[in-house]
This record gives structure tokens, C-alpha cells and sequence, in this order.
């Protein structure tokens, strides 16, 4: 050091951490971010935007749900690489683009190329590029592993959510079919649970009818409209519709070739996630189509990689409306169960029972999703204890990126 001269106590800044700092200044600022926490209804049938964490979906209470809330699971053996690091900073809640419907589809594969609509010969390649869209809203396109069919015409199924059907024999030349008959006339995120019960309407009965009425019937013979013969017969339709048979979905993002934390936390939190669904008889393996119980999934890229991991959970509306019954089916665990005190979101204890045969509610639709971004395995034990089986959220603050909730017609959008 020259004489005369001080040590500099200058430090740089990190940039990372002042793009989040001055980002959630904007967002503390901004005219959306109302402290009203719980919006009412401009009108019926109408969804409003949560302002803040609380207002989408409640919060876990100590005094209500008990301390284990308060703290990450102690007996988890699964850790992320040491290296594994995501932005801590950055405020989540109400960043996330909203969408209408979420469109899965079957590869059989965890990774995919970057940009899964370039695969060639695709059903997203199809779905994104093809000439007819979704006329509902926009549509969140995701490749997943779950098992592609063996089928002869290399077909496969897709997964179609909020309506909570699979679409089998799903082609490349079938897409139009696909948005036409069932993304369009589906349900969406923000249609009301109410009014989605009523099947949609078809592109034949939105047209006047030709059909004679008890009026017309008896008429003259000879003023009658003679029908006209279509000019070409439509082929028979392929694509074929069933329910999802779980109660509840976990979407894991999986594609490594996007970001390398996604391709490492996705395996690690399955199995943290399987561990604690397996002792509640909720599990349910890629080919089990047993009636309720829990299907989780690796999907492609959802967006927001630096808040790895993204976990998105379904919850089908009966489990919203109704969670009475959690049912198990491993012997040996009654008494675990019973000391495992759940409640649900209205402080009705949900009852734990291996002997009660999982309830099938029918083919219901989805009612929820709860975005969670920065989950890690320790927190997977109170996911599901509370955010899968209860619709609460542990860390809203920290962990919450937004959701929909169609049984209080409210979204984060």
C-alpha cells in the first residue's frame, strides 16, 4: 500500500441481488399490488385478481393446523446438490402470465428438446404450429413423461386440464380435432364451477335448428324443405375421452436441456413426495389407474427455472368442495394415521381411514392450482400434508407464485 493512502472498504455490488431489490421495490409500488387481500365479485360469474398471497388461497395457523407447519420435515434423508442455488430475493406472487387450459401431453420421456413444439413430428409441434387455435384462452402447452400407448398408429394421450380428462389415440393429423371438439368446448381456468356442470355448446347447436317442431310437423308435404345431402360423409372420430382417475396432480418440471436444477430436483422430490404419500395409501405409480389417491408427473419447461423447483398441484373440485375422507389401504398404519390430525380449509378434521374404500366422486373437473416455486425436499412433507390434501399454502411469502381457485372465482391474473 503507498504511503499516505487509506485501504479501500468499497465493496461492489452484487447485481443479482439489486435487480431483485429494485424489482420488488416496482412491484411494492405498483397500483396492482392492493393490500385488499380478499376481492369481492364485480358481478356473478365473474373472477376477480388476488392482490396479495393471502387472498388466492389460505395460510396455514399454528393454532389451527398445529406447529408441524412451522417446520420443514426432520426426517428427510433427500438433499439437493450443495451447489444447487436459486434467486432467494425476488418477490413471486402475481408475476406468472395466466392461462386458460393446460394441455399434457404423454412422450414417455423426462427431457426434451429446448423448445418442445421444434420436435419433429410432435403433438406439440402439431398443437403450436398448427392452423386452428384455442378459441378459449391461452393454452399452456407441456410434454411430460407419462407412458406413450403401444399403439400400431403411434398415437398417444394427452392430459387435459382443467376438465380432468385424458383424450386417447391423439395424432399429429388429429390436433384440429382435438382443440375443435375438446380445448374449445371444455372448461377453462376462470369458468365458474357453477356453470361448468352444463355441457358446452357445440358448433352444430349454436346453428338455427332444421329440424321440423311440433308446429311444422303436421304441415303440407308439399311446402316442406326438401333436405339437402351432404356433399362428403365425415370419418368417424378417433379420439376417445376418459376421467383422470386421481383426486390430485403434482407437476414436477423436469427439463434439464432448459436449466440443469430442474433435471436434478425433479427425481429427488418425487421420491421425497412418494415417501410421504405411500404411508396414506395415496400413491399411485405411472400405470396405477385405481380410483383417487395422487399422479405425480415430469413436465417440460413452465417458466421461472430460477425459483427452481416449480411444482404445480391440481386439486380436482370434489377435493376442494368436499375433502372428507383421506383413505389408505397399507395395513399395519392405523395407528400412525390417527395421530396424524388434518384439517381441511373450512377446520373439519379430515379422517384418516385404512379400511374405507377410496370414495369415487365421478368425473369432475379441476378446482384448483396452486403454484409453488423454491420447494425443496424438506418441504415436501407439509405439501402434502397441507397443500395437496388441504389447499393451504406453508410459505405464501416465499414460496407462492399464484394459481387459481374456480370454487371462490379468483386467479392471480
Amino acid at each position: 500500500m503507498a504511503p499516505g493512502k487509506e485501504k479501500s472498504t468499497y465493496k461492489p455490488l452484487n447485481a443479482y441481488k439489486m435487480t431483485a431489490t429494485l424489482k420488488n421495490l416496482y412491484y411494492k409500488l405498483s397500483p396492482t399490488s392492493s393490500s385488499v387481500s380478499v376481492p369481492t365479485l364485480a358481478r356473478p360469474g365473474e373472477f376477480s385478481k388476488a392482490r396479495t398471497e393471502d387472498g388466492l388461497f389460505p395460510t396455514t395457523n399454528p393454532a389451527v393446523d398445529g406447529d408441524d407447519c412451522l417446520h420443514d420435515c426432520a426426517t428427510c434423508t433427500i438433499k439437493f446438490p450443495s451447489k444447487f442455488t436459486i434467486d432467494e430475493t425476488e418477490e413471486l406472487f402475481g408475476h406468472i402470465k395466466g392461462w386458460s387450459t393446460h394441455l399434457i401431453v404423454a412422450t414417455g420421456k423426462t427431457d426434451w428438446v429446448r423448445d418442445v413444439a421444434d420436435e419433429k413430428g410432435s403433438i406439440m409441434e402439431a398443437v403450436d404450429r398448427g392452423d386452428v387455435k384455442p378459441s378459449n384462452g391461452k393454452l399452456m402447452l407441456s410434454a411430460s413423461n407419462i407412458p406413450v400407448p403401444d399403439h400400431s398408429d403411434h398415437s398417444t394421450s394427452v392430459l387435459l386440464l382443467p376438465s380432468w380428462q385424458y383424450i386417447d389415440n391423439v395424432t399429429a393429423a388429429n390436433t384440429p380435432e382435438l382443440i375443435t371438439n375438446y380445448v374449445n368446448t371444455g372448461p377453462t381456468n376462470t369458468t365458474p364451477l357453477s356453470s361448468a356442470s352444463a355441457p358446452a355448446a357445440s358448433p352444430e347447436s349454436t346453428q338455427p335448428s332444421t329440424e321440423p317442431t311440433s308446429e311444422t310437423s303436421s304441415a303440407d308435404p308439399s311446402t316442406a324443405t326438401t333436405p339437402t345431402i351432404p356433399a362428403t360423409i365425415a370419418a368417424p372420430s378417433t379420439l376417445q375421452a376418459r376421467p383422470c382417475p386421481h383426486k390430485y396432480l403434482i407437476l414436477l418440471c423436469s427439463q434439464k436441456t432448459r436449466d440443469a436444477r430442474c433435471g436434478q430436483s425433479a427425481p429427488l422430490l418425487r421420491r421425497e413426495l412418494e415417501r410421504h404419500l405411500r404411508p396414506l395409501g395415496l400413491y399411485r405409480d405411472m400405470h396405477d389407474e385405481r380410483p383417487g389417491g395422487v399422479g405425480i408427473y415430469f413436465i417440460s419447461h413452465v417458466g421461472g427455472h430460477k425459483f427452481s423447483a416449480n411444482v404445480m398441484v391440481y386439486r380436482r373440485a370434489d377435493a376442494v368442495e368436499r375433502p372428507k375422507q383421506i383413505n389408505a389401504r397399507v395395513d399395519g398404519i392405523q395407528q400412525t394415521l390417527e395421530k396424524l390430525k388434518v384439517d381441511d380449509d373450512k377446520g373439519q378434521e379430515v379422517v384418516l381411514d385404512v379400511n374405507k374404500a377410496q370414495e369415487e366422486e365421478g368425473n369432475a373437473e379441476a378446482g384448483q392450482c396452486i403454484w409453488l416455486a423454491r420447494i425443496r425436499p424438506e418441504d415436501c412433507e407439509n405439501v402434502i400434508k397441507y397443500t395437496v390434501l388441504q389447499g393451504k399454502v406453508v410459505k405464501p411469502k416465499t414460496q407462492l407464485r399464484g394459481g387459481f381457485d374456480r370454487t371462490k372465482q379468483i386467479a392471480s391474473w
